[in-house]
């Protein structure tokens, strides 16, 4: 098993178990968070129902007027206000925060600080 292989595993085994805790509902939906290299997604989830009640993404359809590398922390604290933006003029103020079995740190944690500083809690 190569390298990238075996990092892809334990991936899958966090994001399993962060999973088997975290549950969104109608009145506390789940905010989930995907990194990869070059972008970061973010949605806002009723689980109950399978609905996407929002989201946003380093994309550039979604960050207009962003320049430049879109895989780091400035870009993760945009879109992280974005989400909260979005979730607010939809009614939404308590979410649960499922960081997906990516470590809290750097891009996801930015995310996270910023959506909280725009006014989302979790």
């Amino acid at each position: 098993m190569g390298k990238t292989s075996k990092r892809k595993v334990a991936w899958a085994k966090r994001k399993v178990r962060v999973r088997r805790k975290v549950r969104g509902t109608s009145e506390r939906p789940r905010l989930c968070v995907f990194r990869s290299l070059d972008n970061i997604y973010v949605q806002i989830i009723d689980d109950e129902n399978g609905n996407t009640l929002v989201a946003a993404s380093s994309l550039p359809q979604d960050l207009s007027g962003h320049q430049g590398h879109r895989g780091n922390v400035e870009t993760a604290k945009k879109v992280g206000a974005a989400i909260a933006a979005k979730a607010q003029a939809k009614g939404i103020k308590q979410v649960v925060f499922d960081r997906n079995g990516f470590l809290y740190h750097g891009r996801v944690k930015a995310l996270a600080e910023a959506a909280r500083e725009a006014g989302l809690d979790f």
